[in-house]
């Protein structure tokens, strides 16, 4: 994990934590973080391949970690996948629902294909996932969930219909489920990132063909991101470990932004 160990390494030990998407981006980063704070890591993916190299490197630095693979869209898998760490690990005291697909399109000509792909990912896979974990984690006593939404949709973001609908769908679903399971000792949080240059931010500012215009990526820094800086996948891995904590016992129902002041400044041309 880049950056300084903020939390101290037993803050999280004894617990559990499930990170959908967790082989790369934003989800190893969270994965990263929890594991740095002492918890084992169960990180789950639809590609094997991400799974393999994630949790080697994980375990170089000294992470409990394992992995399993399932695809988010799918009720029957996602139950398997929870079995399966709630098995192996005896619990799950947090879940992470990191899973997303995302791609510009544009609304006009988006299929039917496209729109459920990435909505079924964002929203259904959360929900799935959510309601998965929910039984072993009420029969333990309680637990965390902490989704990944994002803040483009609190504007309009155009090209971006079926993430902003999927992801202002998943902020409504994290208030719903707070209230609902408050009783079951589950608090439900999530974390709204702003812009993170992981390989498909990096894609988006980048003509196919050709390779990443930094210069343009560094424009829009200093022109959108009052802080002056691109964030890290780490800056959101930080607010799960906050939550996933003991300090995070009595917040539920929040969506916290993530972004160095871009969705307050907006883009400053």
């Amino acid at each position: 994990m880049s950056g300084p160990r903020i939390f101290a390494p037993d803050l999280l030990a004894g617990k559990v934590a499930l990170v959908t998407g967790g082989g790369t981006g934003i989800g190893f980063g969270i994965a990263s973080c929890l594991s740095a704070a002492g918890a084992t890591v169960a990180i789950a993916s639809r590609k094997p391949e991400h799974l393999a190299a994630a949790a080697d490197l994980l375990r170089s630095e000294g992470g409990t970690v394992t992995t399993v693979e399932t695809n988010v869209r799918e009720p029957e898998t996602v139950g398997r996948m929870v079995e399966h760490v709630a098995a192996e690990h005896g619990r799950i005291d947090l879940l992470v629902n990191n899973a997303a697909g995302n791609f510009y399109a544009p609304s006009a000509t988006l299929s039917p294909n496209a729109w459920r792909a990435v909505v079924e990912t964002d929203l259904y896979g959360t929900f799935y996932c959510s309601q998965a974990v929910h039984p072993v984690m009420k029969a333990q006593g309680g637990g965390r969930i902490v989704s990944i939404s994002m803040t483009l949709h609190y504007r309009g973001w155009p090209l971006m219909a079926h993430a902003t609908a999927a992801k202002a769908g998943v902020d409504a679903l994290t208030r719903t489920l707070a209230l609902e399971w408050a009783g079951d000792g589950i608090t439900v949080n999530a974390i709204a990132p702003g812009p993170i240059p992981t390989e498909g931010v990096k894609k988006a500012f980048t003509p196919p063909g050709e390779a990443p215009d930094v210069p343009a990526m560094d424009g829009y820094v200093a022109r959108a991101i009052p802080v002056g800086r691109w964030g890290r996948p780490e800056d959101v891995g930080h607010l799960v470990t906050f939550l996933a904590s003991p300090a995070g016992d009595w917040i539920t129902g929040s969506i916290f932004v993530v972004d160095g002041g871009s969705w307050l400044a907006g883009d400053r041309r």
